[in-house]
Order: C-alpha cells, then structure tokens, then sequence
C-alpha cells in the first residue's frame, strides 16, 4: 500500500524534490540572510530540471554551457515570482519560464541581422513543417505550397519564414562559394564604385559650353581629350604648329571652366 502511494504521489520529473513546505515558509519570510539562503537553496535544488530543458535545446548554433546559464537565470526569476498560494505546483510555472527565457535567448541575442518577431514565429512554423514533409514525402524537397498548406499559412507567409531559415546567421565576405576551388569568395561578386560617376556632373556641365565653341577648337579638344592624340599629331593634321595647338588646348580650357564656375555660382 505504500508503495501504491507513493507512486500516485510521484512527480513527473523523477528527481524533482518535495519544496512545496519550503516555498509557502519563503513566502511567509521577511527580506533578509535567512531568506536568501532558502532561496538559494530552491534554485540549487530545482536547477537539474532547468539543465534539462536546456539540452533540449542543444545544436542550435549556441553553446550547452551558455544555454544551461540562461536557464538558470530562469529559474531564478521563477523561483522569485512563484506563488504557492495560487495551487498550482512550482514545476508548472517553472517550465514554461525556463523555456522562455531561453527562447527570448535565441530571438535576441542568436540573430546576425534584426528579424522582426512575427517572422522569426513564421521561420519556427515553416522549420517544423518542412522537417514533417520531409520524412513524408522523401527523395524530393517539400515544395512552397506543400509548406505553406502543412503550417496553415498563406504562400507569402510562408515564402518569409523560408527566406528566414536563412537569414539566423550571416554569410562571411571572406567565405568561398560552395563549388569554388580557386579561393572564390562571396566579396568577388560584389561591384564596386564606378569612378566615371564622379564627373557626370562635371561632363553634363560643360556638355554645352563645348557645343558653343568654334568649329576648330571643337575638333582640336575632341581629338585630344577622346581622340588620345598628342598635339604633335594634330598640329600635323591641321596644318598648324604644335605651340599654336598648345596654346588653343590652355584658352578652352581655361574659358571653359570659367563659365562652368560662373553657371555654378
């Protein structure tokens, strides 16, 4: 008959201890060395059930030892708000203030870039259903409607939580591209600054004071500055001196930023 008592009377955790006479004397306690050291002494004895529901959350990018802290961390805050008075046993609001708090872990503080909530709710929905078609439907990858339709979510939604899936850690510039053997990396494919964007300006600006010049000097900046001849050449090609070339290169130029500047003032 013992036996069958005690039984009936055994917790669902098998180690879990008999505080429920500690927690009302807590309770009753004013601040102080005494009550700290009760309190203590609760966290010590429960602290096996937080580690447990730690574990449960082992190979998900964080280390065991730091899950297993945050939990305890949780414990505590349960073991501050519990109130026995309300009839409900110590382990059923413990789980669940363990368990989330070590989720609010990974939601702020396991993510490279800022995922609002809702989507990080949609990425868990979209995980767990893709994992369900899986196993159900092998040799091919669960499509987006199959997705979508196994976690009761619009295709939009769904198509977020994916997108989400991969978006928990950031992709390193430095890191080859899969398939790559020559060293490859992601930060190759990226474009750079085109320095010809930095005198756009300058060239619309000056596009129509070049367009007013005589006909000559036209040609001579033309064939010198997009042609790429040296002055010797064009001297020859206009039946001019060099020094004469020179010194019509210097006055357009030199008239052309002038009226460039006076437009801009």
């Amino acid at each position: 008959m013992r036996s069958d008592a005690r039984q009936t009377k055994r917790h669902p955790h098998d180690d879990a201890p008999d505080t429920a006479a500690a927690f009302r004397r807590l309770t009753e306690m004013p601040q102080g060395p005494e009550r700290d050291a009760l309190r203590q002494e609760l966290v010590r004895a429960w602290l096996p059930m937080a580690e447990r529901l730690a574990g449960r959350f082992r190979n998900r990018g964080e280390a065991l030892d730091d899950l297993r802290q945050v939990a305890a961390l949780g414990l505590v805050k349960a073991v501050d708000r519990y109130d026995p008075e309300r009839g409900s046993a110590f382990e059923s609001y413990a789980v669940p203030t363990v368990t989330g708090e070590i989720k609010r872990h990974f939601r702020d503080h396991m993510w490279s870039l800022h995922v609002p909530r809702r989507v990080q709710d949609l990425r868990n929905r979209v995980r767990f259903a893709r994992q369900e078609l899986t196993q159900t439907v092998p040799g091919r990858a669960p499509t987006l409607t199959e997705i979508a339709e196994k976690a009761q979510l619009s295709q939009e939604d769904a198509a977020a939580g994916l997108e989400a899936l991969e978006s928990f850690t950031a992709l390193s510039l430095d890191a080859e591209l899969p398939g790559s053997e020559d060293g490859y990396a992601l930060r190759d494919t990226l474009g750079a600054s085109d320095p010809a964007l930095d005198v756009v300006i300058d060239r619309e600006a000056v596009k129509p004071r070049i367009a007013a010049l005589p006909e000559r000097e036209r040609d001579i900046l033309y064939m010198r500055f997009f042609g790429d001849m040296t002055q010797s050449r064009i001297a020859e090609q206009l039946g001019i001196s060099q020094m004469h070339v020179s010194r019509l290169i210097s006055r357009c130029c030199d008239r052309l930023r002038d009226q460039v500047m006076q437009d801009a003032a």
